[in-house]
């Protein structure tokens, strides 16, 4: 099943990719079939084997010779490696297919794109939002349905409320935007998958990576001003949230005893 798991990662992982390239720009994720970015030829299936291929053409269009990025190869390796971690850690089928499908896979998108274009697409968190609630209900315990109902709504709001009034309070100080309306929606799209309580870790989670690693970048690029995307820090934070939510609490409630 792990195998099986993996095999299935990878094949999303290819078409995760259509995603990326094609759903900013307004295309068609369906067709035509996928063609190389710059001569646009059709990829025959042989050269579209997830991770295989790309390794046997060196990374290199097989009838032009341009070079294809390594990301196509990396979003490809890290799906199947997050859908044989999520099936792992559910041992279930129906939650590894509500999670891997519905939370996992969108978030790997939303990370790329973000860092590619600076826009988290409302036709991935839009439909996470009913999504989310509809898997945070599914997933509940015998007769705690309603509950669940009223946590994922909760969970909207508060992901969704907190960082509009941060994206709202910062416009008005420094008189620029901060954080998109996309970064909003997605914070709201993950209170539906988590709750409300889970998604207050995750907003702590992505603000400490987003403060680290931007500290990083910005020094390393000798500019303070440069605009880096929340959208992937809140993937990662929802991501360590699922597999190590619990871990992760304890350690921080430790601090405080």
């Amino acid at each position: 099943m792990l195998f099986l798991a993996g095999i299935f990662g990878l094949c999303i992982g290819s078409f995760l990719n259509v995603v990326i390239y094609r759903l900013p720009r307004g295309e068609s994720i369906v067709t035509p079939r996928s063609r190389c970015p710059s001569c646009e030829h059709p990829i025959a299936w042989y050269d579209n084997i997830p991770l295989v291929s790309w390794l046997l053409l060196r990374g290199k269009c097989r009838h032009c010779s341009v070079k294809i990025s390594f990301r196509y190869f990396l979003v490809e390796l890290l799906a199947g490696v997050l859908s044989i971690a999520t099936f792992f850690y559910f041992q279930d089928l129906v939650l590894y297919f509500a999670y891997f499908c519905f939370l996992i896979a969108p978030l790997l998108a939303v990370i790329f794109i973000d860092l590619d274009h600076r826009i988290i697409p409302d036709s991935i968190s839009l439909p996470g939002i009913v999504a989310g609630v509809l898997v945070h209900y599914l997933t509940a315990f015998p007769g705690e349905g309603s509950g669940a109902l009223v946590d994922s709504g909760v969970g909207i709001l508060v992901g969704g409320g907190f960082l509009f009034l941060v994206a709202f309070a910062y416009e008005k100080l420094k008189k620029r935007e901060g954080l998109g309306g996309g970064d909003v929606k997605l914070a709201a799209m993950l209170g539906a998958f988590f709750g409300w309580k889970q998604v207050l870790m995750i907003l702590l989670i992505s603000s400490v990576l987003g403060s680290v690693i931007g500290l990083v970048v910005v020094s390393l690029k000798k500019n303070w001003h440069y605009a880096i995307p929340f959208g992937p820090f809140l993937a990662a934070a929802a991501t360590l949230q699922l597999f190590f939510g619990e871990p992760i609490l304890y350690w921080y409630l430790s601090l405080f005893h």
